[in-house]
């Protein structure tokens, strides 16, 4: 089946947002017969805002079928073309690149149909002027019958006077991943903060996190993120054990204030039945990402994100689980604050 006819192009006549609630925006339909998987797929949504908006809550509304989204606002000159839905190869869009040029808006947790992303009263992302969304989707339908899908997305935003604090994204990943069959196994990325911190600010890491969300497939059974202070004393900072299907994300309360910590460790977790290795990936395969929205004035991003990295040689934890550490890289771009 074609791309053109998987995928149903909307025309989409977007208002002007000029209020304090820009609304709610449908996108597709999308239809995906049994047992299809779609992942080249981006959306586009103008949001024609002459002024800059400050996005307080967002509620993303799918369906069966809406495997996982990622959604950032650009300027509304980059990745040109109509809105709707196109291939992402076709306007040469990437996810690191609409990060570097705008920011992240919203994450989607692992087929979770209907979601709601809050912030405290007074704290917003801002979406400067003349900008518009644009999110890479993946489908997957592992059902008999055919799916289709006429999603929304709604952006509340509160006053620019209400305005107190405004969040930028963290995001990092673990593509090392060499899931062991039938065992129990762990994979983590342990980040240092501090150099570029320092470097750029001239002061150790010292923002606040507001909000995280954990990215793992149906193998995923916990997620932790932990800070750690120069002498090695650890802090869990966010964690889950929901599974794909539930809600992976919500508010870090109270927040999480970095000073006095210089790294982040990432680790997942995972249940391989499966006789074969399972690597990063779509599919039956599997990945291991985190989001968090802090009040720096920086993006950042890392982990381990050579997609052939192998997962080398384990620790065998007491219990038998197979732990896998793997080196981070990091790096960090102006949030356009």
């Amino acid at each position: 089946m074609s791309f053109t006819t998987r995928i149903a192009v909307s025309a989409l006549a977007l208002a002007a947002c000029t209020g304090d609630d820009p609304g709610t925006y449908p996108f597709g339909p999308f239809e995906v017969v049994a047992h299809e998987e779609i992942t080249e797929s981006c959306v586009q949504i103008s949001l024609n805002n002459p002024e800059a908006l400050f996005i307080n809550a967002v509620e993303l509304t799918t369906g069966p079928g809406f495997h996982h989204s990622n959604w950032f606002f650009v300027p509304d000159t980059v990745f040109y073309g109509d809105d709707g839905t196109f291939r992402c190869t076709d306007r040469s869009f990437n996810e690191a690149t609409a990060a570097a040029l705008g920011g992240v808006v919203f994450a989607q947790s692992t087929q979770s149909p209907h979601e709601v992303q809050a912030f405290p009263h007074g704290v917003a992302v801002k979406i400067p002027p003349h900008s518009k969304l644009v999110a890479q989707i993946h489908l997957l339908n592992p059902g008999d019958d055919a799916l289709r899908l006429t999603p929304n997305i709604k952006l509340t935003a509160i006053a620019p006077a209400e305005v107190q604090t405004l969040l930028s994204a963290i995001s990092f990943e673990d593509h090392a991943l060499g899931l062991p069959g039938n065992k129990q196994s762990r994979f983590s990325v342990e980040c240092d903060l501090a150099p570029l911190h320092q470097q750029t600010y001239q002061r150790p890491p010292d923002f606040k996190l507001y909000y995280a969300l954990a990215h793992y497939h149906t193998l995923g059974t916990r997620l932790d993120v932990e800070a750690i202070k120069p002498d090695g004393t650890t802090t869990t900072v966010f964690t889950t054990s929901h599974h794909a299907g539930d809600s992976l994300g919500g508010p870090i309360a109270p927040t999480f204030d970095m000073t006095g910590y210089t790294k982040l460790r990432l680790s997942c977790s995972y249940y391989n039945p499966r006789a074969e290795t399972v690597g990063w990936g779509v599919g039956d395969q599997e990945m291991c990402v985190f989001l968090a929205f802090s009040d720096s004035p920086s993006n950042w991003g890392g982990g381990a994100v050579d997609d052939d990295q192998p997962p080398g040689d384990p620790t065998i934890l007491a219990d038998g689980v197979m732990s896998y550490t793997h080196a981070c890289g990091v790096f960090t771009v102006d949030a356009h604050l």
